[in-house]
């Protein structure tokens, strides 16, 4: 049997264990906000090739939704934006999106079919902007235009968290 012994100063086994607590702590840190509803919606999402890419940033967020979209349009985002666009360029950005970047640009819209929006009696829809496979918007919105928000899941104590729509062209985002 062998045996080696080292000799190690106090200061750099604290500076080693202060150094392993704060990896543990990382780790749990992000375990956590991924593992439960806590995934934000981020800015620029990359890498959202397919529908089944699409449907795992939604169920990161915390939505279940119909398992393919109930349309997908092609949309050009408008060169200028006139003050119909206002509150919706201000929701997109809230959330961390900015559309204009893509002025000029088309995008392709995902609409499906929310199945766990809490207490809401008509259908409610989240929409997907992506430009070359990088979600760069989205909204949740009512089918009848009642209201529209960004694209996270509201607090359960928090009542009805949507607000009216910000404009017509907004809602229907005839871009």
């Amino acid at each position: 049997m062998i045996i080696f012994t080292a000799r190690v100063p106090k200061r750099q086994l604290m500076a080693a264990g202060a150094a392993a607590l704060c990896c543990v702590f990382a780790v749990l840190a992000f375990t956590l906000t991924l593992g439960g509803r806590a995934v934000a919606a981020s800015a620029e999402v990359k890498h959202v090739k397919t529908n089944d890419d699409r449907l795992a940033y939604l169920n990161g967020l915390g939505w279940q939704v119909s398992p393919q979209p109930i349309a997908t349009e092609e949309l050009l985002i408008p060169e200028q934006f006139d003050d119909s666009y206002q509150d919706y360029l201000q929701l997109q950005s809230d959330q961390g999106f900015d559309l204009n970047q893509y002025r000029g640009r088309r995008v392709k819209r995902y609409t499906y079919q929310l199945t766990n929006y809490p207490a809401q009696a008509e259908p409610v829809q989240i929409a997907l902007l992506v430009y070359k496979n990088k979600v760069v918007g989205g909204q949740i919105q009512s089918s009848s235009g009642s209201f529209l928000h960004g694209l996270t899941l509201p607090a359960p104590d928090s009542g009805n968290p949507a607000s009216p729509a910000p404009s017509a062209a907004a809602s229907g985002l005839t871009l």
